[in-house]
């Protein structure tokens, strides 16, 4: 159209743009990981011998090895994948690495870095599987009543074995061990997400109000609830109160999630602290690390030297701001639980208080990358997923974290990646191979919409 010698056009719809597959800023973060890792694995070779570790190549090559086979799976079946979370994985893995074979240098008859570095091999190859033959989350909710069977099978097991360290967790049979919580937390995560996207309109909506809560139906609200209280009972007759409270604590988050109801979050608390004073009074065993978090320098006024707790104190304030160098700290002297639990206190002491922070942000960027991917995903299973994984990792480190540094009473539970233990280490594998099946679900259902 033109008017007084000016020509107008109609504006034209701007052409939408496809999302970047940003595969190429995967690969390199991976590189920088592995390096760190390597790089790590020399420094504590440096200080303790002043040379570098004889196997400091063969630990690069195959730490590099298999962080490039589970890139490949990504990039041919996940294409469109948040670029994070792989790298995170990789470098927490190799940085626990790093620390347990520091810590073998102090104990030669006890090496524990060879038999993690194997587990590792096995998370990365549930991994690639998972990665690989899951091509569409939403057939995990056609298998809910499944897990959650294998998931109380797995709670069971361990009641039937002798107790190690005052807890029956672990199943042990010719010197091979495993924990089989660690693999029913995400089968119990399946199962919730699947039965609350299928009855969250019930839940919200439905029953009876009471001051301000929206009680649903027996009906509804019961079958779950038999299930959680079952999965706690037996926890709590294995004397694990950690994983109970995880348990718990990702019950009472799903729930929210699903029905959007505040007064769920006090129900919540109210009933935590109620089941805690009550297990910390009557289990002789939680009675006593309850009496070691209130004072934890009691040992010490009794002439018997520090324990545990106050050994892992005078670490992290040996560590300061910048730690005092890998491989020489003494947080050996915390005793057997040093490569396990108290394994952050290693890491706060040799890499001080910048360090452990740097730890604390990958935890939680790779929590924040789940709860991105649960907010684009439609589905509301697919959402519920994405937050329950993503809360298990949140609810470990919190809860770890807080009973290592005196926060909270000490729960026996496992760091993730970071700490010795084959059970816990293919767990978080897993985690992370469904977190990358739902952000790429979340992105491509974007993409699609666009090519059409």
């Amino acid at each position: 159209m033109t008017n007084a010698g000016t020509t107008v056009t109609a504006d034209l719809p701007t052409p939408a743009v496809r999302l970047p597959r940003r595969r190429g800023i995967e690969l390199t973060l991976i590189v920088v990981a592995v390096l760190l890792s390597v790089y790590g694995y020399c420094a504590v070779g440096l200080a303790k011998n002043g040379t570098v570790p004889p196997g400091a190549a063969g630990y690069g090559a195959g730490l590099g090895v298999l962080a490039l086979l589970a890139h490949i799976a990504v990039r041919l079946r996940a294409p469109y994948a948040d670029p994070l979370l792989l790298p995170i994985g990789v470098l927490l893995n190799g940085l626990g690495l790093v620390l347990i074979y520091r810590l073998d240098l102090e104990t030669p008859g006890d090496r524990a870095a060879p038999t993690q570095l194997v587990w590792s091999t096995l998370g990365v190859t549930l991994f690639i599987v998972v990665v690989v033959a899951l091509r569409d989350h939403r057939v995990l909710q056609r298998y809910a009543y499944v897990c959650v069977a294998a998931a109380l099978v797995l709670l069971t097991l361990p009641v039937l074995f002798p107790a190690v360290n005052g807890a029956r967790i672990w199943i042990r049979i010719a010197g091979f061990s495993i924990q089989p919580g660690e693999f029913a937390k995400v089968l119990l995560a399946v199962f919730f997400a699947a039965y609350l996207a299928a009855n969250r309109n019930a839940l919200a909506y439905a029953g009876r109000r009471v001051w301000r809560l929206q009680l649903p139906t027996g009906r509804v609200l019961g079958p779950i609830v038999a299930i959680w209280l079952l999965s706690v009972g037996v926890l709590v007759m294995e004397r694990d109160l950690g994983t109970s409270l995880l348990f718990f604590g990702l019950f009472v988050t799903l729930l929210y999630v699903a029905t959007g109801r505040t007064g769920w979050i006090a129900v919540g608390l109210l009933l935590a602290a109620l089941g805690a004073v009550a297990v910390g009074w009557l289990e002789p065993h939680v009675h006593s690390r309850v009496q070691d978090w209130l004072h934890p320098f009691a040992s010490i006024d009794a002439g018997q030297g520090p324990n545990q707790l106050a050994q892992s104190l005078f670490a992290f304030a040996a560590g300061g701001m910048l730690g005092t160098g890998l491989g020489l700290g003494h947080s050996i002297l915390i005793g057997f639980a040093a490569k396990s639990d108290f394994i952050l206190a290693t890491a706060g002491e040799e890499l001080g208080l910048s360090g452990l922070s740097a730890i604390f942000i990958l935890y939680g960027l790779l929590v924040e990358r789940g709860y991105r991917a649960g907010l684009a995903l439609r589905d509301p299973f697919g959402r519920l997923l994405a937050v329950g994984l993503a809360s298990i990792v949140a609810l470990q480190v919190f809860v770890i974290a807080g009973g290592v540094t005196g926060l909270i009473p000490l729960t026996g539970m496992a760091m993730p990646f970071l700490a010795q233990g084959g059970s816990s280490v293919v767990t978080n594998w897993a985690i992370v191979a469904l977190l990358i099946r739902l952000s790429d679900s979340s992105r491509r259902q974007y993409d699609i919409e666009v090519a059409a």
